[in-house]
């Protein structure tokens, strides 16, 4: 089923969009979340979560793109939850990885609670996203919005460890010099 037959499932308050969100996008939302948590039990009630929020959410929004909609409610549940849970050495590791990774991008001073500021470094990212590769693009988001570890990145590629660990670095370069030359580093 297509995401504008889904999506309307939700609009015309049919229990039906659950399952066939679960259907299309289940294994998506699973990943993502397992990614963040490393717990199958906690991704899974993290994955129902998405699907109440979506279901909540939608009446008043119509997403045009399904998929990224629910991929991010399931990072930002995720996140949530281990968070909540205090347990960053979930997650095999991955996300203090990935937080210590940017950290060498973003100033120490940089204030994430300023909204003018996340907006304008979510501009700049997006903005850096635009112009990188196909292949840049895909091990970047893989690493930094999936949270995936080098390994799982160089397996789906079809890269080296040692050409994502190279890609990686070179992107988070280009980054820290748009943040720089837009005054946001």
């Amino acid at each position: 089923m297509d995401d504008a037959k889904i999506v309307e499932l939700y609009w015309s308050r049919s229990e039906q969009a659950i399952a066939e969100t679960e259907s299309k996008y289940g294994k998506y939302c699973r990943t993502i979340s397992n990614n963040i948590l490393a717990d199958t039990s906690d991704a899974e009630e993290c994955v129902n979560d998405t699907y109440l929020k979506a279901w909540n959410s939608m009446p008043t929004h119509r997403p045009s793109r399904l998929a990224p909609y629910l991929g991010k409610l399931t990072r930002w549940l995720s996140l949530n939850r281990l968070r909540d849970n205090d347990c960053l050495k979930r997650g095999n590791g991955e996300l203090p990885l990935v937080l210590d990774e940017l950290a060498e991008t973003l100033d120490s001073g940089f204030d994430t609670e300023k909204e003018l500021e996340i907006k304008e470094l979510n501009r700049e990212i997006r903005r850096l996203l635009d112009d990188l590769k196909k292949e840049e693009r895909d091990v970047f988001l893989g690493r930094y919005w999936y949270m995936a570890s080098i390994a799982e990145i160089a397996e789906k590629s079809g890269y080296t460890e040692s050409k994502v660990k190279t890609m990686l670095h070179r992107t988070r370069r280009k980054l820290l010099k748009q943040l720089q030359e837009e005054g946001l580093c």
